[in-house]
């Protein structure tokens, strides 16, 4: 059974929901231990002084902010005391918005909120405004020691907060080189609408994708445990040479014509044809 990280309330207005908060997604990565090649013995780091090269014990250590080039301001954890913000142990919501008004670059973690047994329904009563306002609630919440701006949001009978970046966090695509908005050729136009509807579905199954990568690290990973023969590298397919863009338009949509036919004979439905029924109805 999952274990709630924080234990708080929801508060707007007048009204409190008293909530638990758990973790919505987790990592699934493989961690490494870095080791000595020929004993295996695990790698450590000694934390060594960059003036006078000695090793340096956790008593020793402060934290310091450099301002300038060499030059620190030295923090103790009395200082940092001193700023840290209010474990008001709440979900302080502050305003609602329409979620198409938000960017999704200022998303940024999700967690679930789950109502204690004297908030379901004030909970629910909030989940249910929000799904028929199409609306977010925009909130202040102090998690462990650190202050988010948060959005709660109604996802699959939930209500989930996640976190948000705050503004000056986000970089302006105006830093980049972008091209100019141009008009295009009407021929690559089309050519480029035809290869979106061919690979287009009707909905995302997310359990269709899984990390490759992962899969065939652990695979030999496992392998080399039971001693067995590890499977060969695959090669990578050979790119492509053709350079005019309406020749790899041609070719990209010739080939999604493929996967999807293979893929409609391995169903016995016909995924455009599905397509097109379903939006004739």
């Amino acid at each position: 059974m999952a274990h709630a990280i924080w234990s708080g309330a929801i508060n707007f207005g007048l009204v409190t929901i008293p909530v638990k908060l758990f973790t919505a997604v987790k990592t699934d990565d493989l961690s490494f231990n870095l080791l000595h090649k020929k004993d295996d013995g695990r790698i450590k780091y000694d934390r060594v002084c960059s003036v006078d090269g000695k090793p340096v014990p956790w008593d020793e250590i402060v934290k310091g902010y450099e301002y300038e080039k060499g030059q620190y301001v030295l923090l103790t954890d009395e200082d940092f005391a001193k700023v840290n913000p209010e474990a008001t142990q709440s979900v302080d919501i502050v305003e609602f918005v329409e979620l198409d008004k938000i960017s999704p670059m200022f998303f940024d973690k999700p967690y679930y909120l789950e109502p204690t047994k004297q908030g379901r329904h004030a909970y629910a009563l909030l989940r249910e405004a929000l799904a028929e306002s199409n609306r977010v609630a925009i909130a202040r919440v102090v998690i462990r020691t650190k202050e988010y701006i948060a959005a709660v949001k109604p996802i699959d009978g939930a209500l989930v907060l996640e976190l948000m970046h705050w503004a000056n966090e986000i970089v302006a695509s105006e830093t980049l080189e972008l091209p100019k908005s141009e008009e295009l050729p009407e021929k690559e136009m089309q050519m480029a609408r035809m290869l979106i509807e061919t690979m287009s579905v009707d909905e995302f199954e997310p359990e269709k994708f899984t990390n490759k990568y992962r899969d065939e690290l652990m695979t030999m990973i496992e392998a080399r445990a039971a001693g067995k023969e590890l499977p060969k590298a695959k090669k990578a397919p050979a790119r492509s040479k053709v350079v005019n863009l309406m020749d790899v338009l041609a070719k990209s949509l010739e080939e999604s014509k493929k996967r999807r036919t293979a893929a409609s004979a391995g169903n016995g439905k016909p995924a455009a044809a599905k397509r097109r029924k379903k939006t004739a109805a």
